[in-house]
This record gives structure tokens, C-alpha cells and sequence, in this order.
């Protein structure tokens, strides 16, 4: 036993190294030139199903598709045996396929090849098998003839007609129908079952039919066979009556016995029924009795799987499409009515054909590698596993040092060119099987490339970026990367190799830059590819569009400024709710936006701009909502009329995507100002009903105008009207007062009330006054006015005032005492000894004496002080003489104050007086003061001109006020350089001087100026000014062009050349005046030329008007031929013109060859010919 311990433990030692020294699989690329070269054992791609079942009308086809190299050649087994297809004209096999083809054109019956067959597709590596495939036939028998006799049943009592339709292949779906083709109806109470019988929980009188018939379609053949009809009579206690039937009373009064549930369908108590995993469960209960039982399910020891779980034929069967394992259990169907209860229990088993845990796959090997095939199933019961080689039983295969066959797994080790094959694993049970194909392929290929060469490849900064170089070769290369053909291998880093050949740069960057090569090798032999890598910045949009709430009709701009990489273009889309958006006039896009104008409802929506290179694409979006005035609210109603107020209640219309901030409710009445809307108060947008306080004696009527962020909606419209009724006025007259309009009266004013303040017709108002702390009676007076004077007066006497008004239902609340005052007078006192002291340059301080209040006879309001500047002591200054005023407010019996803002080195005049709200006292003494001198205001102005490069002309002006005599000006300026300043210099200037010239020192030298006047007292307030920038170095004053010395000359240049032109076109001119003509033999004169006693021409005739002969079209539309044609002249037969008419070449006159008068002129000088000589 020990022993045999030990040589497990070593098996178990041998079989974890093998384990671990296992090679990885090859994966044989789809490259199209690897395929085509690779040797590769055949694989199954496509067979037909297990379950095989034809349609006997067509021609029979098992389909068998195989892959490998070389091709594979197929056979079959038909029952185990040999298929010989050549023996049989019927069976054929398509072209480089194994699909059979079974045809029955010449005879022969389908049921003859029905049996189990298999493929084999065989090439030089191997052999594959398909599935066994059971092929039968489709079949359809008919119904056994049979006579049924009628089925008579008692009302109340149970049924059940049988179906039993003919066993088919496959098996018929069935259904019941009556004479009509009509279905039977189904409810709680008849039904059909799973096995076709229809079952009647309780039979009715009104089920009595003679046509009840069971039909059994048939899928293959698409017929259907009807099984001869069953009559059904009902037995009932009284005569039945169709036309009496009662939905409520379905037995129409008649007694039938109830009864307790019992079960038709399934019998007993207890019941099992098996199915396999991933089948359909069905199971079923169907009750009699009356009333009709419900059905109910349970399942013990847990929940219904509710996901899984349906129920059908009204809660009868209960579905469970794909079953598992957990779905195993006991279920309980209760069938209950008002008499009782009664349960089943169906115990549920589940089986299992096998079905995998771990299918085999293809092993590609390299020479001297090791791996292995798993074959892993499971199922109900157990499956056991079976291996085959190339269609043999692996036992009987010839033996194999590199295989070892461990239960569900071969193990391989060191394998060798040869030992290519083709492994099937076989699982089954007594449910079924499953049969895989798994070829062992060992390959020796040098490294091949399968990329495309040199790629250029472009990605985006800071991105993680893979390089591809895909490649193969057995054993599998080993591959490594380089940059730029230096260095060792890249790996490590920012830099990861994949095993498939994969390089990653986890953050490209610009140095990145630069062709990789990627080199594969193993002992066949290497091979490389390059990629060219270009590193891009990434497009972004870094102006984003933003949400917009637009108002409807105006104008939306979404923002998509785009920054890229500059060598790759860009394009920008936009969309809206992610479809394309056409632009149009509305819609119009730039490079930096997108604009919408005239915007409506049907703009709003997401808009996205897209951004998109080659290589990436960045996107924005933004909302845009539409926003508009509000709908006007409807449906206006009152109720709760009261006697001042009233419930105003309204349903507000659409708030248009701007939510409603109020309501504003107006009305109209039609006593004061009809037609004529008015406010009457806002409330809340969240509210629709409100209470209105309304006045007496008015008939309102009312409309609401709802308000949000657009503006407002328009008013809805009005409610009905509603009339107040009469009251006494509630409203006390506003404004009352009492003042004098002359020294002897006292007017009482007030503000009328209100229209809708009067409560009732009748208005009216009850004054009263009385001298106050006199303790006089009250007067009084009713007036319809809104004025009361009382007189006489005494001038100035406090009164006591008050008022009430009312109508016809009576007074209202009177006011409060309001003191009111008779008419003021004249003040008879001036204020006394007016003087002045502290005189400064710019205030004074004045004294004087009070009056005695009694003297003013009115309210005293202020000492009024005149004064005005009557001259300035600078010599030669004209000034302003305007009066002004200032108050001075005292009680006091010498008052004082100090009058400010004087102008310096100036002569004053001032008198004072005293007044009350009408009139002013007589004046004071007249006083007169010199102010002292001050510093000068600012120079009137101060600017710089530069008229060289070198120099820099400052000039300014006097101050429009010098506030004394000036001594000077005083000037201080420094260099700037930005924000450092130089050393300052200081000017002093004569008070005549107005000007200063300033020698630059360098040329870009800038200088800040400060500039003041000077007094006696000091410098006056600075005028500060910077020398501008001289864009160049060359800027100079602008000065009058005229007056310079080069545009002065080059005028003159200009005209000089015009006289000389002028003078030699009067040469010209007068030369070709004329021209001899000594003999013209062959040209005769026409009779309208005129000669001069030398015989030349003279052009200078009243001719020179005419138009040229035979250039144009008389009056008559004839053309008058000239007799002294041009041509004649000419050297050729032809004249030619340019395009402007002149002539090509010299005007030549025929001469005789002793005359010699060549030197003269020989053009005519017609109007057009003078032209064209000047030119």
C-alpha cells in the first residue's frame, strides 16, 4: 500500500510540472496568405440538426460543411455502415461539400432513406466527424373513422370530449371549432387541455350544440384534419329557452344542485411528471363543479419562481419555459369554490442531457511544445466521457508516446511534426449525447508580418496611444521595439509590450515623434514592420456653447470656438436633439458660432457642436427654451358676493415655458369713466382665485392679465358685471389746508375725493374753522366745491381747520385739526448795519442786525443776502455783473455768516433783506469789499507739437481767471519709461511767454509736462500733459502742404510741362492746316471741295462740319459713295482701321517721281484726323 501511495503522489508530481511548463496555444490568425499556406486539419462548419424531419414532398438534403487544408474529402454512415453514394442514382453530394441531396423525380419512396447518419471529412492531418443525425419523415395520418354517439349530460354535471388526434411527426397542434369554422368560446369554465380534450367545469343548457369538433393541424404538410363532430344534449329540470338567457341567472331560475370541486385533469391526489433542463414545464389542474372552482398554485418548501413562472388557460396551467435545476419540488394546485377546497400535488422532477461545462478547442502547437484537450459535461444522470481520434475509438488508435489520456483531459507533451489529428469527445446519457470536434495541429512557420508597411500613424498629446504589428509564426517569435533603428528594446516605463505584439505609450508627447520598428523572431527566422508615429494636439472647444432662454422673435448666438492642431483640418457640425440641422436664412453658421434669429417654438431643443478631425472629435451642447408671454387666463367666474368684496376666480392659459411670476386684475366701470380699464391689484402667479375688496356704488366688472420674465399676456376676457350697493363716504378728504391768497382772507383747500371714494350719489363736503386759542365757536359751510375762502381776516391769524364728506346715505369720518394761516403782507423793517469782516480771497464773514418778528407780518423765511461782483482789479478783465443770492436762517438778535465761493482780486457789491413766503423787506445799507489775491486757475490750454525729430514745441495760453496779477509761468517735466520716472527739471517763464522749445536728447525720449500760472501768493493749479508715442521716430507736425517749399516747386514742374504740351499741339496744329497738291491725275476733285488760289485744301471751310463721305448715312437712309476714296491713297487695295477706327500703317499720296516735296505733311486734317495727330 505504501508503494502504491508513493507511485500516485509521483503521477500527481509529474502531472503539476507538466502542467506548469504547459506552452500557450497558438492562435492561427484569418490572415487570408496565412490561411492559404497553413496546413490545418478539418473542422466541421455546418451540418444538419440531430432531430432530422423532413417533409416527404421535397427532396431530401443533410447538410455537411467542412474547412482545412488541404480540402477535405467526405463520406457518411447511414445505421453504422458505409453510405456507398455511387451505388444510388438518387443520392448525390455537392461539389467540395458533403451535403447529400436525396431526389425523387424518378421514383422512390422518402421513408426508405429514413435512419441515422454521419459525416467524415477527411484530409492528410485528419478526420472530423458531424452528429449523428436521425433523419424520418414528416408524416400526417388521418382521423379513424369512428361514429360518435350523442353525449347526453344533467345540467350542472361535469364533461370532458376527447380529442385523441392521430400520433404525427411531428405531433398536430389542435384546436376546437363548430360547423362554422367558428372557435369555441374558452372561459374559466370550459377550456381545452394540453392533451387537446375539452373540459366543462359545468355543463349549461345553452352548451347543448351538435357540432363540437376537434381539428388537428399538421406544421409539415399545412393541413388540417377535423375529427367527426360531437352533439351535445343538456338535460334539464324545466324547458330551456335560448331567448331567456340571463348573464346574471345563467340557469334562469331553474334549481341545479351545486357541487363540490373535483379534479378532471390530472386524477387523485398526487401526481410526478419529469422534464429536462431547458425544456418547457406544463403543468396542468382542471376542476369541476359548481359554482365554477379557481384554480390556485403553490409551491411547497418555497416561492413560485416569479420571473419564470406564467400561467395560462385562465390560471389552469402553469408555464415555466426554460427549466432548471432549482425549479425541482413539489407544486400544489388548489381548486376551491364557495362549497369546498380540494388540492393536488404534482412532484417535479429534472433531468439533464448533457450539456458542457469546458467544449474542446482547436491546440496549435509549435515542434517540442505541450498542451492539452479538456473535455468537461454534465447532466442528469452523470455523462460519461468517450474519446476518439480521427473517428476511432482513442483506445484503439494507434499508440502515442506524447498523449496521455487523463478521464476528460489528454495531456501533450514535447509534440512533433506529424502528430497532427483530428479529437472527438463524446458525453452522453440516457438523454442524449454531445459529440465535439478538437483538431492537434503542430506547425513550424518562420515570423511573418501581417500589417500593412510603414504605416503612419497620428494620435492625439497625452493620450494612451497602441501601435499594432500583428504577426505569426510556430513556435511562437518572440517580438521587441525600437525607436528611430537605435537603442534596445522598448519595454519598461511609459512604454508596454503586449504577447500580441502590441506597443502602448501610455502618454504620447511630442518627443514621442518618430518611426518604431517592431522585429519578430524565433529559430526559423525574423521579420519586421515599421509605423511612423505623429503626435497631434488635440481639437478642443474651448468656447462653449451655453443654455440660452431666448424670448420668441429674437436673436440666440451659441458660441464654438474651436483650437487644433494646425496640420489637421477641421470641420464643425452642429445638431439639434442629435439630428443634423439645416441651415437656412434663420439658421446661419460661422467659424466661431451659431446664430438663430426670428426665434419660435420649434427652435427649442439641445444643440451640439461637434468639433471632429481625422484622429478625434471633441463636442458641446446647450439647451436653448424658447420663452414668450403668457396665454390669457379663461374662464373668469364670481361667487362669494358680499357687499364690499367679491371671489374673482380664472384658469391661467399656457405660461409658455416662462413660469408665471403674477396676475394683475383690472377693472371697468361704468358710472365715472366707462371703458376705461384700471388696476386693482396684483397677487401671486401660483394662485387663481382671490378675494377683491371692492367699493360702494360701482358696477365693476373684471379681466386678469398674467405676467412672467417675457412681459405680459393679453387680458382675458372680462367677467360678468357685478354692482356695489350705496354707502357714506369712508374716505377723508386728503390735502386740507389753510392759506391766504391776500392779506385779508384765508382759502380752505382740499382734494376732492375720489370717484370710486364717493360711496353714493349726492357728494358733498362739511367744512369747518374756527381762530385758534381763542376758543370761538366753529364756522361752518356745505359746499359741492373743493375751496372755502373765509373773509375778512386779520393778517397772518393761526385758524383751526377740518373737514368731512358726504352723500345721501349720510356723513363720513371727519379729519384731523389742520392749523391754517390768513394772507401775509409786505415787511414793514430791513435788517440794519450790515458789515463785513475777515476778508479773504475767496469768502467773507457778514454781520447785521435782526428785525422784530411782528414786522415781517408772515411766516419769517430767510435773511436774503444780494450781492455781485462789480469789477476785477486786473487790469483790462471784464466780468459778469449777474446778482446772486444766499439765505441765512437766524433767530438771533445779530446774526452772522460766511459767504463763500468769491472770485479773487475782485470788487463786491451787497444789501440784504428780509422775506416771507410772498414778499421781501425794503433793502439794507449797501455794503462794498475787495477780495484779496489768490492763485491763478489753470492755463486756458497746454498742448505739444513736434515739428523735427529733434525738438519738441510746447505752447499754452493764460488762465481765463488769474485771481490776481501773474509773474509768470512755472514749468516742471521728467523723462517716463513705463512705470520709472527720471530726474525732474523746473522752467521758469515771463507771464508774457506762451511758448517753450525743447531739444530731445534722444529721439525716443518721452516726457510728462506739469505746467502752472504764478501770483504773488503762489503757483495756481497744474496743467499736466505726456508727450505722445511718434510711431517710427518720423512723425512731424501737420502743416499746411501749401506753404512747403517742395510742393511749391513740383506745382510749378506740373505747369511748365502742360504750357510746353499746349504749345506743341498749336504747332502741330498749325502745320497740318494745308497740303500741296501738284498733280492728282487719277483723282478727280469732286465738285464740293474747295480750292485757294495755290491749290491746296483748306479744311477750315464751313465743310469741316460735315460728316465724312461715305463714313456715314444721310438723312434719307441713303449712303452717298465718296468720289475721293481713301483707298486710293493707300499702298493696297484694302484701308485697314484699328479698333478705334484709325488707320494701320501711313496715309501715302500717290506722287510723281521728280516731286520731291516729301518733308510735307500728307494726313488730312479733318476734325477726327487733328485728333488722333495730337495723340
Amino acid at each position: 500500500m505504501l508503494g502504491q501511495g508513493r507511485r500516485v503522489a509521483l503521477t500527481l508530481v509529474s502531472l503539476l510540472l507538466l502542467l506548469w511548463h504547459e506552452a500557450t496555444t497558438i492562435e492561427v490568425p484569418q490572415d487570408p496568405k496565412i490561411q492559404q499556406d497553413l496546413k490545418q486539419p478539418p473542422t466541421i462548419v455546418k451540418q444538419s440538426v440531430k432531430d432530422y424531419i423532413v417533409d416527404p414532398r421535397d427532396n431530401i438534403i443533410i447538410e455537411c460543411e467542412a474547412k482545412g487544408n488541404p480540402v477535405p474529402t467526405f463520406t457518411w454512415r447511414r445505421n453504422g455502415k458505409f453510405f456507398n453514394i455511387g451505388k444510388d442514382p438518387r443520392v448525390t453530394m455537392r461539389k467540395r461539400s458533403g451535403t447529400l441531396e436525396i431526389g425523387f423525380r424518378s421514383g422512390g419512396r422518402p421513408e426508405d432513406y429514413e435512419g441515422e447518419y454521419q459525416c467524415f471529412a477527411e484530409n492528410d492531418l485528419g478526420i472530423a466527424l458531424s452528429n449523428k443525425i436521425l433523419l424520418r419523415v414528416s408524416k400526417a395520418p388521418l382521423w379513424p373513422k369512428e361514429v360518435l354517439e350523442p353525449v347526453l349530460v344533467t345540467e350542472g354535471s361535469p364533461l370532458v370530449l376527447t380529442c385523441n388526434p392521430p400520433p404525427g411527426l411531428p405531433p398536430p397542434f389542435t384546436f376546437w371549432m363548430n360547423s362554422g369554422m367558428t372557435p369555441i368560446p374558452q372561459d374559466k369554465r370550459v377550456s381545452m387541455g394540453v392533451n387537446g380534450d375539452l373540459y366543462f367545469s359545468n355543463v349549461m343548457a345553452q352548451d347543448a350544440h351538435t357540432d363540437y369538433s376537434c381539428n388537428a393541424r399538421f406544421l409539415f404538410t399545412h393541413t388540417i384534419q377535423q375529427k367527426n363532430p360531437f352533439t351535445l344534449k343538456v338535460q334539464t329540470n324545466t324547458p330551456y329557452n335560448e331567448t331567456s338567457y340571463n348573464a346574471s341567472d345563467p340557469y334562469g331560475g331553474r334549481k341545479v344542485a351545486e357541487t363540490t370541486p373535483t379534479f378532471l385533469s390530472p386524477s387523485g391526489t398526487e401526481s410526478s411528471k419529469m422534464v429536462l433542463r431547458d425544456e418547457k414545464l406544463l403543468l396542468e389542474c382542471i376542476a369541476a363543479g359548481l359554482p365554477t372552482p379557481t384554480i390556485k398554485w403553490f409551491k411547497k418548501g418555497g416561492d413560485l419562481p416569479g420571473r419564470k413562472v406564467k400561467f395560462e388557460n385562465f390560471n389552469k396551467t402553469l408555464k415555466i419555459v426554460s427549466v432548471s435545476e432549482e425549479d425541482a419540488g413539489s407544486y400544489v394546485c388548489m381548486a376551491n369554490n364557495r362549497l369546498g377546497s380540494i388540492r393536488h400535488t404534482i412532484f417535479v422532477e429534472v433531468k439533464a442531457a448533457p450539456y458542457w461545462l469546458d467544449k474542446p478547442t482547436d491546440l496549435v502547437l509549435a515542434p517540442d511544445e505541450n498542451g492539452r484537450l479538456v473535455c468537461r459535461a454534465n447532466g442528469n444522470p452523470k455523462p460519461t466521457i468517450q474519446w476518439l481520434v480521427n473517428g476511432q475509438l482513442i483506445e484503439s488508435s494507434p499508440p502515442n508516446p506524447s498523449r496521455q489520456v487523463l478521464g476528460d483531459t489528454i495531456i501533450f507533451r514535447s509534440v512533433q511534426m506529424g502528430s497532427s489529428a483530428v479529437y472527438q469527445c463524446n458525453a452522453s446519457n440516457q438523454h442524449g449525447y454531445l459529440l465535439a470536434n478538437a483538431f492537434v495541429s503542430v506547425l513550424d512557420l518562420p515570423p511573418r508580418m501581417l500589417g500593412p508597411k510603414n504605416q503612419l500613424i497620428k494620435v492625439i498629446e497625452n493620450n494612451r496611444t497602441f501601435l499594432d504589428c500583428p504577426f505569426f509564426g510556430s513556435p511562437l517569435p518572440e517580438l521587441r521595439w525600437f525607436k528611430n533603428g537605435q537603442g534596445s528594446g522598448l519595454d519598461g516605463g511609459q512604454y508596454r509590450v503586449y504577447i500580441n505584439g502590441t506597443l502602448e505609450i501610455k502618454r504620447a508627447r511630442v518627443e514621442d515623434e518618430g518611426t518604431y520598428t517592431c522585429v519578430a523572431s524565433n529559430i526559423l527566422g525574423t521579420a519586421e514592420n515599421q509605423v511612423r508615429l505623429e503626435v497631434k494636439e488635440p481639437t478642443r472647444i474651448v468656447r462653449a456653447p451655453e443654455h440660452e432662454s431666448a424670448v420668441r422673435g429674437s436673436t440666440v448666438l451659441f458660441n464654438c470656438k474651436v483650437k487644433s492642431d494646425p496640420s489637421l483640418p477641421v470641420t464643425v457640425t452642429w445638431t439639434k436633439d442629435d439630428k443634423v440641422l439645416h441651415l437656412g436664412w434663420r439658421l446661419k453658421k460661422d467659424d466661431e458660432s451659431l446664430t438663430i434669429t426670428n426665434v419660435h417654438e420649434g427652435d427649442e431643443g439641445t444643440y451640439t457642436c461637434t468639433a471632429k478631425s481625422e484622429i478625434d472629435q471633441d463636442s458641446a451642447s446647450a439647451r436653448l427654451t424658447v420663452l414668450d408671454r403668457p396665454d390669457p387666463p379663461m374662464d373668469l367666474d364670481l361667487s362669494d358676493l358680499l357687499a364690499r368684496s367679491v371671489r374673482l376666480t380664472w384658469i391661467p392659459g399656457n405660461d409658455h415655458r416662462s413660469s408665471i411670476k403674477e396676475f394683475l386684475v383690472q377693472f371697468e366701470e361704468d358710472r365715472w369713466e366707462p371703458g376705461r380699464w384700471q388696476n386693482l391689484s396684483t397677487y401671486p402667479g401660483d394662485l387663481n382665485s382671490v378675494i377683491l375688496q371692492l367699493a360702494p356704488f360701482v358696477n365693476y366688472q373684471f379681466r386678469v392679465i398674467a405676467i412672467n420674465s417675457v412681459g405680459q399676456s393679453q387680458p382675458s376676457r372680462p367677467s360678468p358685471r357685478y354692482r356695489t350697493s350705496g354707502a357714506a363716504p369712508d374716505a377723508i378728504p386728503k390735502d386740507l389746508r389753510g392759506w391766504g391768497s391776500m392779506k385779508d382772507n384765508m382759502e380752505i383747500t382740499w382734494e376732492p375725493l375720489l370717484d370710486l371714494e364717493r360711496n353714493g350719489p349726492d357728494l358733498q363736503y362739511d367744512v369747518w374753522w374756527r381762530r385758534k386759542d381763542t376758543g370761538e365757536e366753529w364756522n361752518n359751510v356745505t359746499t359741492e366745491g373743493t375751496k372755502h375762502v373765509v373773509h375778512p381776516t386779520n393778517t397772518y391769524v393761526p385758524y383751526e381747520v377740518k373737514i368731512r364728506a358726504r352723500n345721501e346715505f349720510g356723513p363720513g369720518p371727519e379729519s384731523n385739526l389742520v392749523i391754517g394761516y390768513s394772507g401775509e403782507d409786505k415787511p414793514t423793517d430791513a435788517p440794519t448795519d450790515l458789515r463785513v469782516s475777515k476778508v479773504e480771497s475767496t469768502k467773507v464773514n457778514i454781520h447785521w442786525k435782526s428785525v422784530d418778528p411782528d414786522s415781517v407780518l408772515g411766516e419769517f423765511k430767510e435773511y436774503r443776502l444780494y450781492y455781485w461782483r462789480e469789477s476785477s482789479m486786473v487790469p483790462g478783465l471784464v466780468v459778469d455783473k449777474e446778482k446772486k443770492t444766499r439765505g441765512f436762517y437766524s433767530t438771533t438778535s445779530e446774526p452772522s455768516a460766511v459767504l463763500t465761493d468769491l472770485v479773487p482780486y475782485s470788487k463786491y457789491k451787497m444789501f440784504m433783506v428780509v422775506a416771507n413766503n410772498r414778499f421781501e423787506s425794503p433793502p439794507s445799507n449797501t455794503v462794498e469789499l475787495n477780495t484779496k489775491e489768490g492763485v491763478p486757475d489753470t492755463p486756458r490750454f497746454f498742448r505739444i507739437n513736434r515739428r523735427n525729430l529733434d525738438t519738441l514745441y510746447l505752447e499754452w495760453d493764460k488762465p481765463l481767471e488769474p485771481n490776481g496779477i501773474l509773474i509768470g509761468y512755472q514749468l516742471k517735466y521728467l523723462t517716463v519709461n513705463g512705470s520709472r520716472v527720471g530726474r525732474p527739471h523746473l522752467e521758469t517763464f515771463f507771464p508774457n511767454a506762451t511758448d517753450f522749445t525743447l531739444r530731445l536728447p534722444d529721439r525716443s525720449t518721452r516726457y510728462k509736462f506739469f505746467l502752472s500760472a504764478l501770483t504773488q501768493v503762489g503757483a495756481g493749479e497744474v496743467y499736466a500733459v505726456e508727450s505722445p508715442h511718434f510711431a517710427n521716430e518720423a512723425y512731424i507736425d501737420q502743416v499746411d502742404i501749401a506753404t512747403q517749399g517742395w510742393f511749391i516747386g513740383l506745382m510749378c514742374a506740373i505747369a511748365l510741362i502742360i504750357l510746353i504740351l499746349l504749345i506743341v499741339c498749336f504747332i502741330k496744329r498749325s502745320r497740318g492746316g494745308k497740303y500741296p497738291v501738284r498733280d492728282k491725275k487719277d483723282l478727280p476733285l469732286d465738285s464740293v471741295d474747295q480750292k485757294d488760289p495755290e491749290g491746296s485744301f483748306d479744311y477750315h471751310s464751313d465743310e469741316d462740319n460735315k460728316p465724312l463721305q461715305g463714313s456715314q448715312t444721310s438723312l434719307d437712309g441713303n449712303v452717298k459713295e465718296s468720289d475721293d476714296s481713301l483707298v486710293d491713297y493707300g499702298e493696297g487695295g484694302d484701308g485697314q482701321f484699328n479698333e478705334d477706327g484709325s488707320f494701320i500703317g501711313q496715309y501715302t499720296v500717290k506722287k510723281d517721281k521728280d516731286e520731291t516735296e516729301g518733308n510735307e505733311s500728307s494726313e488730312a486734317t479733318s476734325p477726327v484726323n487733328a485728333i488722333y495727330s495730337l495723340a
